[in-house]
């Protein structure tokens, strides 16, 4: 776009995408004093493919970004985790009482609680409304629209997904790029009260992926499975192989006699590689699926999307807005000091788990107690005490034994302690 064009709508930052990612960037950079104009071109509330599952890392985020669990009607709190191991064995899995380390929202629900929340903390939000294209200036971002309106602002914050089209723009999207994983997921009606219990089946032929049914109020669950591309199963073959989940004994004992699914199944990619991404360019800022942040070994992405946009927004707020090569830096940094030690061990725990025998092993040791039981579920909720051994500077009294979120009315008691760090970033795990 010529600089003779003049931007109909001007702010601070510019967020494309009013997911997790979007979300937790807009109201950070509100938080900041910034002026924040948020586009998506859905309009909400609008469905999303997941598994509805949040972790003890996305709950503490959710709680210091202000979201409640009142503020999601389908909100279930998970207090323990059924596992069947894949030589059958059942291993039970409680939680521990301090918080809350686990929950299932429908993304549907939990999306249209974070734009709401995104509106309270004083963000512009503008629902319908693509992105069409962005020309780069020395001290702005230029962003065309389908609506024919441009947009200025001093940083671009983009949320928009897998397929991002920012991404695309600037030419950093991978060549035939479609994700690490791909994952499929119903919702299932009058399911029986085993599947109250959040249930995660390790099956021989899906490892390093795995199925589950995770609870819903009203004898609900999201039920759904993820694979690995470039595996035993082929991504077309996936609705086949979903017929053949369902019918399998074991699941179907779980889901109850007169379950019955809900609507259409759906299937979605999981990207997961964001040490591999760029995720930075000029004045823009990648964020959540758009710089593959999910884990690669569980394929859980609301607590990256969230650290991710949080972490965006303090890096152009501390910036200011005439030093974009410290914005970039500072994102870069954090993203490295937060997320890319754990991607890459969490990596390679997946490759372990390729074996059915070696998942049997590790599930045994699960099982030898009741401490390793505790801590063994926690643990599957948050990323972080998986990488301590290679990241010593996190090693603190108490480290694997933090509360987990929402301890008293719902309210956000909790963040000062779960979420305290010693970075300058002042979010993320407990380092």
């Amino acid at each position: 776009m010529p600089d003779t064009v003049r931007p109909v709508h001007v702010c601070d930052v510019l967020v494309i995408g009013a997911g997790p990612a979007g979300t937790a960037a807009a109201i950070t950079a509100t938080r900041a004093g910034r002026r924040v104009t948020v586009l998506d071109k859905a309009r909400f509330p609008r469905d999303k493919c997941c598994g509805d599952g949040l972790t003890t890392d996305a709950l503490r985020l959710l709680e210091r970004l202000g979201v409640r669990p009142t503020d999601a009607a389908s909100w279930n709190a998970v207090t323990d985790v059924i596992v069947r191991a894949p030589d059958g064995r059942i291993i039970e899995l409680p939680l521990p009482s301090s918080g809350q380390y686990a929950a299932v929202v429908p993304r549907i629900e939990l999306d249209q609680a974070l734009v709401d929340r995104t509106r309270d903390a004083g963000a512009v939000i503008r629902e319908g409304v693509g992105f069409v294209g962005l020309t780069e200036h020395s001290d702005r971002v230029v962003v065309s629209t389908d609506d024919g309106d441009h947009y200025a602002a001093r940083y671009v914050i983009a949320a928009d997904g897998t397929w991002s089209a920012v991404r695309t723009s600037l030419g950093l999207t991978p060549d035939r790029y479609r994700g690490e994983w791909h994952a499929f997921r119903q919702y299932v009606g009058d399911v029986g009260p085993l599947a109250q219990h959040l249930t995660v089946w390790f099956e021989p032929d899906l490892l390093p992926g795995y199925a589950w049914s995770f609870p819903l109020p009203g004898q609900r669950a999201n039920v759904g499975f993820g694979i690995q591309r470039g595996g035993d199963h082929r991504v077309g073959d996936m609705g086949a192989l979903w017929t053949d989940l369902l019918a399998r004994d074991h699941v179907r004992e779980v889901l109850g006699p007169d379950a019955r699914p809900e609507g259409r199944h759906k299937a979605w990619p999981i990207p997961a590689r964001i040490d591999d991404m760029v995720a930075a360019h000029g004045r823009v800022l990648l964020t959540g699926d758009a710089i593959a942040a999910t884990d690669p070994m569980t394929g859980e992405g609301i607590a990256q999307a969230l650290l991710t946009g949080c972490l965006a927004a303090e890096a152009v707020s501390d910036a200011g807005p005439h030093r974009a090569v410290d914005a970039r830096r500072r994102y870069e940094a954090a993203l490295a000091d937060h997320l890319v030690t754990d991607h890459r061990f969490a990596r390679s725990l997946s490759r372990l788990l390729r074996s059915p025998r070696t998942t049997e092993a590790a599930l045994r040791a699960a099982d030898a107690t009741p401490w390793t039981r505790r801590n063994f579920a926690r643990w599957m909720f948050e990323d972080y005490p998986r990488a301590l051994v290679f990241t010593p500077r996190r090693w603190h009294r108490g480290a694997m034994t933090g509360p987990g979120a929402y301890l008293g009315n719902g309210e956000a008691t909790a963040s000062d302690s779960a979420l305290a760090t010693t970075t300058a970033t002042g979010v993320g795990h407990q380092r």
